[in-house]
């Protein structure tokens, strides 16, 4: 697996949801995302993890 920064569009795309959907994540500060200059940037490995902690929750572990 690459260790690159993804964009926005690209997150949205990998998620499966709407870029608006993917901002309000960042707003709640819910995903972890990079904020470089005017642009958001995330590491999948820490996308990733998010979900399985999602996940995690909503099944009580």
């Amino acid at each position: 697996m690459e260790d690159r920064w993804h964009s926005v569009e690209e997150v949205a795309e990998y998620l499966g949801v709407k870029k608006d959907t993917l901002y309000k994540w960042i707003q709640r500060k819910d995903i972890p995302a990079h904020k470089l200059g005017r642009l958001w940037k995330f590491k999948l490995k820490e996308v990733d993890e998010w979900v399985k902690q999602q996940r995690d929750t909503k099944n009580g572990r």
